[in-house]
Order: C-alpha cells, then structure tokens, then sequence
C-alpha cells in the first residue's frame, strides 16, 4: 500500500518476534498514543494457550467452562470467551468498530508486520516481516538485514507510528 492512511480507514498491522522482546510493551505505547485520536482495538495470540481471562469458582469461570461462547457484560465493558478458533475477518466483525487494528503475534496473517527484537535478531522472523524494531542491546553491524525491511527504533514510538500509518493495510 503506498501513501499514507488517513484517519477515517479501518486499518491493521502486527506485531512479532521470540518471547520477551517487547512486543506487549510496544503495542500498548502505541495503544496509548493512538487512543487519543483513533478507535484501537488490539488482538493478542496466545499460541501456548496459556492466558487466564476468568478466576476459578466466579460464574464466568464456571460458564466459560462448559465450552460454550460466553459473553459477559458489566456498565463498563464486555468480554467475549470463545472455545472456537476465529479467522481475522471474524474477529473484525465482531469488533467492527475501530479504526486501527493492532495485532501482536499470529504471523500467517497477511499484514504489515514489525518484528521486535531486543539483545538479538533471530533472522527467521525476516521472511515475515517488512520492518524490525530494535534498541541499542543490538548491533545491527553484526546482521545482513534483508533489503526492504525497515529499521526502527524500538523505543522511538513516533517514529513507529509513522511507519504504521505509511504501511497499515486497510481491512
């Protein structure tokens, strides 16, 4: 996608790489900035399925349990259990009201992903990713960064943003 994105189009891009490289912190600074001038909404994989959302005895807990899709609503919020796998387009329809969509993890969506990386770059994530997110734990000398993946500063949020806005994907 060429240009950049105005603020009335609904549009994504994730966010990847190894466990505890900062991907969570990032998506919520930039959840934090966009917030205050876009509708975000943020998907979170969870492929060890080790996520707790309910705590054990509460109704919710119980409800969720059986397998069924729960839906619990309180004056400030809802939240949606499902024992079912959902496709992006599904949870888009679902959420439906949001300008940009942030993504961490899932990296077999067909998005404009940034990868994270702190103390090393693990090269694989290169194949599925236009552009790494790195501090200065890491010495970009020591890689061969494949041509047309962008370099970010990692804890430079507006520069990130800028990077979003040129090359989210409109959904």
């Amino acid at each position: 996608m060429q240009g950049k994105n105005t603020v009335s189009e609904r549009v994504a891009v994730a966010f990847t790489g190894p466990s505890n490289s900062g991907k969570t912190t990032l998506v919520e600074k930039i959840a934090q900035t966009l917030i205050k001038e876009r509708k975000v909404a943020i998907i979170k994989n969870d492929p060890k399925d080790k996520a707790q959302f309910d705590v054990e005895g509460k109704d919710s807990y119980k409800f969720s349990q059986t397998g069924a899709e729960v839906i619990i609503t309180s004056p400030t919020r809802t939240t949606y259990f499902s024992q079912r796998e959902k496709t992006l387009d599904d949870i888009v329809s679902m959420i439906n009201d949001f300008d940009i969509l942030l993504v961490e993890g899932l990296k077999t969506l067909p998005l404009p992903r940034i990868a994270v990386f702190r103390n090393k770059i693990d090269e694989s994530y290169f194949s599925c990713s236009e552009a790494i997110a790195i501090d200065d734990t890491i010495d970009i000398t020591q890689y061969t960064i494949p041509e047309g993946i962008n370099i970010l500063d990692l804890n430079n949020t507006t520069q990130i943003i800028e990077w979003i806005n040129a090359h989210a994907k409109n959904i």
